[in-house]
Parts: structure tokens; sequence; C-alpha cells
């Protein structure tokens, strides 16, 4: 019986910490660049855009797809930041829980 307590307890506390970084990941904000810097996209961590910045220089309507194809790449950067940030804040939040082998969170 002992152990289920301490079963019930850990899973509580894991749960708090899990609560804890969806927060953290909601407030966090990534930025994704192409262009060497002309077009930037940001995404809060849900990857909601939040922001897109493009250079002056990169608005010429003779070649639309060039901007484009700059705003696909700073989205895919962010995009790929976003999810860094997510796996970072649910490691940190499943330190110290022992999962089986292939078992990861959230299921």
């Amino acid at each position: 019986m002992k152990d289920l307590m301490g079963i019930m307890q850990k899973a509580q506390e894991m749960q708090q910490k899990m609560a804890e970084a969806q927060e953290r990941l909601a407030e966090a904000k990534v930025t994704g660049e192409s262009g060497g810097g002309m077009v930037a996209v940001t995404l809060n961590g849900k990857g909601d855009l939040t922001g897109l910045r493009i250079d002056k220089t990169m608005i010429d309507p003779e070649e639309p797809e060039i901007l484009e194809d700059l705003i696909v790449a700073a989205h895919a950067e962010a995009k790929r930041k976003v999810e860094e940030k997510q796996k970072e804040l649910m490691q940190d939040a499943t330190a110290g829980l022992q999962l089986p082998p292939g078992v990861g969170l959230p299921f």
C-alpha cells in the first residue's frame, strides 16, 4: 500500500510539472529567419504565428516567389525551434520519472 501512495504522489508531482511546462511553452517565443535575416517569422510555443518581419528590399512585385520561399523557409525554422523547445520542456517535466523503454510523454 505504501508503494501505491508513493506512485500516486509521484504522479501528482509529474502532473504539476507538466502543467508548469505547458505554461512556460505557451509563453515561449521563437524566431526563424531566412535570406540572411531578411525575413523573420516568430511563433509562440503553441506554434501560432505571432510576428512576421520582411526587409523592404525583399519586396519585389516582379518576383513574389522569392519572398514566398523565404517566408516558408523562415516558418519551417521557427517550427523546428518550437518542437525543440517542446521536447526540452517535456524532458525537464519528466526528469527522474522512470518510464519503460519506448514510452514517452505525453502519450
